[in-house]
């Protein structure tokens, strides 16, 4: 099944749907699948190229399209040079935070560079590994893990795969990610990759979330808002523009599925209210996304992912949008004081959510 938004089935199974593309590489060695016979290289790091978070964000062209995965498709402006870190010295993309699970070729094997482009396998699972990875690091640099509780802080593993449908999606049962391929294959983008660690996230903090429609939304819009403020914070922090609407959630996937320009998935910054929702998790996720894009643009962005995200360990797994709403404005209070919580309370309010 291909829906044009991401779709997700609540409580122990994740499911998104969704469309994303394949890449090609220009350096790097494959090893054969499973690994067998082949040393150890000790190497804990590897250089790479990846996407940041993807080329329609750094470039701001809007006419690219993923044209049957051609590597032609992409300009080279849009590949950037990152350092795999946290390898496990195997040789494979297996470290601490995140495990690549190959199913469509052969395994990415050596200590790189691993300079791939979009036509081939073996960028897609760099792409997955660097990006689970780099989501971990940004939560442990807001304190989780170490002043604050720790929030997924174990190894990821990570599955690219056709499995005969355009298909991403968690499973926190088994720990992993499915990254599925169509269109613009889901791990060519970033955000998509972030978007559903952001389930993982969740999935961590409270067992069996997404037991309510208004659970599941509240993970719609929170992995949306995820996959926005990461993504941003680590091309920042390389010099890497943003050059296409920040609130355009996954905008080289949603190519697949939209002509209209700037591409999107979905929107962060929608005038939906809690008076529209439809009971579709997807669709009223972008009401809660709205109000977490705008804390965070009124807080700034650690301190709006450092409340946003603790707060979220207070949530029931079937949770509604006032309750969730509501400790999120206790732990703005607890953890910045009165005028961070009537700045977070106004965002609710605004949406409807609150009164």
């Amino acid at each position: 099944m291909k829906f044009n938004t991401r779709s997700a089935l609540t409580g122990l199974l994740g499911l998104s749907l969704l469309a994303a593309c394949g890449q090609t590489p220009a350096g790097g060695t494959l090893g054969a699948q499973g690994g067998a016979g082949k040393p150890a290289t000790g190497s804990a790091t590897a250089q790479a190229r990846v996407f940041m978070p993807n080329p329609i964000q750094s470039t701001g062209v809007q006419t690219l399209q993923d044209d049957k995965d051609s590597a032609a498709a992409v300009p080279a402006a849009a590949y950037h040079s990152v350092t795999l870190t946290d390898l496990d010295g195997s040789g494979y993309l297996s470290g601490r935070w995140a495990k690549v699970i190959n199913e469509t070729g052969a395994p990415v094997y050596g200590t790189g560079p691993f300079n791939f482009t979009r036509d081939q396998d073996g960028f897609e699972q760099v792409m997955a590994y660097y990006w689970v990875t780099e989501a971990q690091k940004y939560l442990q640099t807001l304190g989780f893990g170490s002043e604050l509780a720790p929030v997924k802080k174990s190894q990821m593993l990570v599955k690219v795969s056709q499995q005969g449908v355009d298909n991403s999606y968690l499973w926190d049962k088994h720990n992993w990610l499915r990254l599925g391929k169509g269109g613009v294959d889901d791990a060519e983008d970033g955000e998509v990759i972030l978007h559903e660690y952001g389930h993982a996230i969740h999935a961590d903090q409270v067992a069996g979330f997404g037991a309510s429609i208004e659970a599941g939304a509240i993970g719609e819009g929170f992995g949306d808002y995820f996959a926005m403020t990461v993504g941003s914070a680590v091309a920042g922090r390389l010099g890497v523009p943003t050059l296409a609407p920040l609130a355009c959630i996954m905008d080289w996937d949603a190519t697949s599925y939209t002509t209209s320009e700037p591409h999107c998935l979905r929107r962060i910054d929608t005038e939906l209210k809690y008076a529209d929702r439809k009971g579709q998790v997807h669709f009223d996720g972008q009401i809660w996304s709205r109000a977490l894009w705008d804390i965070w643009n009124a807080l700034g962005r650690e301190t709006a992912d450092r409340i946003i995200i603790n707060a979220q360990f207070r949530f029931a797994p079937d949770t509604t949008f006032a309750a969730a709403a509501q400790h999120t404005v206790d732990t703005a209070q607890a953890m910045y004081g009165a005028g961070a919580a009537t700045t977070v309370k106004a965002a609710f309010v605004d949406r409807g959510i609150l009164q």
